[in-house]
């Protein structure tokens, strides 16, 4: 099958996934109702459908495709298929930022908590890179200091819901990660998402001694690349939570249809993001009715094992 045709394929499900979405809830809207519900202001669906379950799916969809595009390129970078934002450390120090604020400073307005959890997200990569010390930012330093923050801001962030147990259920549902009550500010929060440096990225996958010989200065693109990776995933969880797996999972699916040519890989692995977090969210929603699960607990079902599937093919392939 060709290239072309995976990725119409996914645009085509991810569009039908949208519109499911759209219909399915505690209270569900027939699919022949969603458009006149959309067009119609008087319409009894028009309120759920626009200004409730629409957001929710733009927001589910724009997040999933920067989580999955900022996965795309730490693993590009680090040439390793293990690598995203939730195993580096960089969602866990979004979700420690913005349980403190839950925490310590309950009576912050409400954009208060996706600023701090972008700040969160921004100021681990900076102490990444400090960590690191080297300015090479070798991959496998840089690997191995995410997974060591990662463990102790995920401990601290336990600390503080031990500490302060007055607020766990909205620290646990945002850190679990969640479309509930997502709205058009966080669909306007989301849209800057940009990716286009997949040439870059093509070049990453030479080795470091070659992409030297080739007079690219390695340091600086790297570093560049790198901030576009925590751009992407500290925007996206700060307006959906510390959702994990979409950054491990759709890169390398879509390297598995499309090999590692980013030029077709970004493209895919951000819709395959978008169609992971539409179809977790959306099986959250219909499994126990009126209630939901959060999509963060839906994906990490599948996440988990599949992390571990992999863990078994990095470690049988390097036995050989």
């Amino acid at each position: 099958m060709t290239r072309t045709f995976h990725l119409v394929t996914t645009l085509l499900l991810l569009l039908l996934l949208g519109i499911v979405s759209v219909s399915v809830g505690a209270l569900p809207i027939p699919l022949r109702d969603v458009s006149s519900a959309l067009l119609d202001t008087h319409s009894r669906f028009h309120f759920i459908v626009y200004e409730v379950r629409l957001p929710r799916t733009l927001v589910g969809l724009l997040a999933g495709m920067g989580l999955a595009v900022a996965g795309a390129i730490l693993q590009s970078l680090f040439r390793n298929p293990l690598a995203s934002p939730d195993v580096i450390g960089i969602s866990k120090g979004a979700g420690f930022a913005a349980a403190a604020v839950i925490f310590l400073f309950p009576q912050s307005p409400a954009y208060i908590l996706p600023l701090a959890a972008f700040g969160g997200a921004v100021g681990t990569f900076l102490t990444l890179l400090l960590l690191s010390r080297r300015l090479t930012l070798a991959p496998a330093a840089l690997a191995l200091v995410g997974v060591a923050m990662g463990a102790v801001l995920m401990a601290a962030t336990q600390y503080l819901i031990v500490t302060h147990p007055t607020n766990v259920n909205t620290a646990l549902l945002w850190m679990s990660g969640s479309l509930w009550g997502r709205s058009w500010r966080e669909v306007i929060s989301l849209l800057p998402l940009v990716w286009g440096s997949y040439r870059k990225l093509n070049i990453y996958q030479l080795g470091d001694e070659t992409i030297t010989s080739l007079g690219v200065h390695m340091t600086r693109q790297r570093l560049l690349l790198l901030l576009l990776a925590v751009t992407l995933a500290g925007i996206s969880v700060s307006a959906v939570g510390a959702i994990g797996f979409i950054g491990l999972m759709a890169p390398h699916m879509a390297r598995r249809f499309v090999g590692s040519h980013n030029q077709w890989l970004i493209p895919l692995a951000a819709l395959l993001g978008a169609n992971l977090m539409l179809l977790g969210d959306i099986l959250g929603r219909m499994l126990i009715v009126p209630r939901e699960i959060p999509v963060g607990i839906m994906t990490a079902l599948v996440g988990a094992p599949y992390f571990v599937y992999l863990l078994r093919k990095e470690r049988s392939r390097r036995s050989f």
